[in-house]
């Protein structure tokens, strides 16, 4: 392998598409190649977990997902400039291949490459493909898909590689699970890497309603929108509840190694995280999330008896609380989530979808 040999990962938007970006990152580095993360200015906010080996190249970039008229307007003209700062990127330094994670940030570099003539795959993280993925599914040599099975073009055929997740979640993989017990417990509730609004509003209410002893053993980390952090760490604090709240956790793999239970969106990072530690969970999709993709990655944890789910049109404080109680006062059958959850884990997705990388630049590894 030469060291001059270049990937090039195109993604941004949410940590939902960086994290899985990070994990190929980590590994194309372990094989010796060099890694450019092509992004947007909000998207560069959430790589700060990439190693340092990897060069960060901002590019233009704009969603007609976000703003008014004026806004969407110049959309195009942001996307174009992108295309065009990623095509003279890609002209003075040549990648071998060109991996997008999705988001619209992903779409300058993919563009770029099909302009120029270089390798291009994706990797879909969610059950349903995001827009500028499904934009270059028909366009690009190969579709890896996070989430079994995948919405799919008519005729566009997807490899299930899994999610890949960053290495400190591969150092925590398969951690020993302690059941639920009259000892400090530990419960994570996390919405994201940009929080959940409805999660603040019910799970310290849900924590409130939950038996006295079980109340008493618990520390709460829970994961709260900047402004939400002060009541709920208030309502936390008059329940009599021992919570940490923070707008964001850098040490999640450590906490979901200490967890007795989850509670938590059903974002694609968050379940493979979830599974490739193994811990049982209680999963509430994102109604407004598109074609309803969290349901969908829900899915596997939910049928194979590793996480409850919930609906946001049946969340409530009293429904939240009565399913943490049955979780938590069964030690028995939360350890059987906990081995459920570990057993739809996909720890070598990172690995795969690096042979999918090295396949398709004609750069395999001997």
């Amino acid at each position: 392998m030469s060291q001059s040999d270049l990937l090039v990962i195109a993604a941004g938007g949410t940590g939902g598409h960086m994290f899985p970006a990070q994990a190929l990152a980590e590994e194309m580095l372990e094989r010796g190649w060099r890694v450019v993360l092509s992004t947007d200015v909000r998207g560069a906010r959430y790589a700060g977990g990439f190693p340092d080996e990897v060069e960060i190249r901002r590019v233009p970039a704009a969603s007609f997902a976000r703003g008014g008229r004026l806004a969407k307007g110049v959309v195009p003209f942001r996307l174009a400039a992108g295309v065009t700062s990623a095509i003279a990127q890609m002209g003075r330094d040549r990648p071998a291949a060109v991996a997008g994670f999705g988001g619209y940030p992903s779409f300058p570099a993919l563009a770029a490459a099909r302009i120029l003539g270089i390798p291009a795959m994706i990797h879909e993280q969610n059950g349903v493909l995001g827009k500028v993925n499904r934009l270059f599914a028909r366009r690009v040599s190969a579709v890896a898909c996070g989430t079994w099975p995948t919405d799919l073009p008519t005729g566009v055929e997807g490899v299930h590689v899994g999610n890949p997740v960053r290495a400190a979640v591969l150092g925590r993989a398969g951690a020993p699970y302690i059941p639920p017990g009259d000892y400090p417990m530990s419960l994570l509730v996390i919405g994201g890497s940009q929080g959940a609004r409805i999660l603040s509003d019910t799970a310290p209410k849900a924590i409130a309603l939950l038996p006295d002893p079980l109340r008493r053993n618990l520390r709460v980390a829970h994961q709260a929108r900047p402004e939400d952090e002060a009541r709920v760490a208030e309502a936390y604090a008059r329940a009599g509840v021992d919570a940490e709240v923070r707008p964001f956790f850098d040490d999640v793999p450590a906490r979901l190694a200490e967890a007795q239970l989850v509670v938590s969106r059903s974002g694609a990072s968050s379940v493979a995280d979830i599974s490739v530690v193994g811990r049982p969970a209680i999963l509430i999709p994102f109604a407004a999330a598109t074609g309803d993709h969290q349901t969908a990655n829900a899915r596997g944890l939910v049928k194979a008896g590793a996480a409850v789910l919930i609906p946001e049109s049946r969340l409530d404080s009293a429904t939240l609380s009565q399913q943490i109680n049955a979780i938590l006062s069964q030690p028995g059958a939360a350890t059987q989530m906990a081995h459920a959850a570990l057993a739809q884990g996909r720890p070598e997705a990172a690995q795969r979808l690096a042979g999918l990388v090295e396949a398709l630049s004609g750069k395999v590894r001997v």
